[in-house]
């Protein structure tokens, strides 16, 4: 089962003890919550990269050199 460490700061003395299941719930909901979050993160980063290579390409078929996109971008 999961555990936690338990450090008392006066004395230094640490202590193991067994999550609850209500933690262990806790610890999974929080895990799950963190994974949609990157994955919510990932895709608007793509669209992102993507929006930016579009308008990249439309600038390059209206005839602007590499140079002068890169000043634009």
């Amino acid at each position: 089962m999961a555990t936690k460490l338990i450090v008392n700061c006066e004395t230094g003395e640490q202590t193991e003890v067994e999550l609850t299941a209500e933690e262990v719930a806790q610890r999974e909901a929080d895990a799950a919550a963190y994974v949609a979050e990157q994955a919510q993160r990932d895709a608007e980063a793509a669209a992102l990269a993507a929006a930016k290579a579009s308008g990249i390409a439309k600038l390059a078929a209206l005839g602007l050199t590499d140079d002068e996109i890169a000043a634009l971008v």
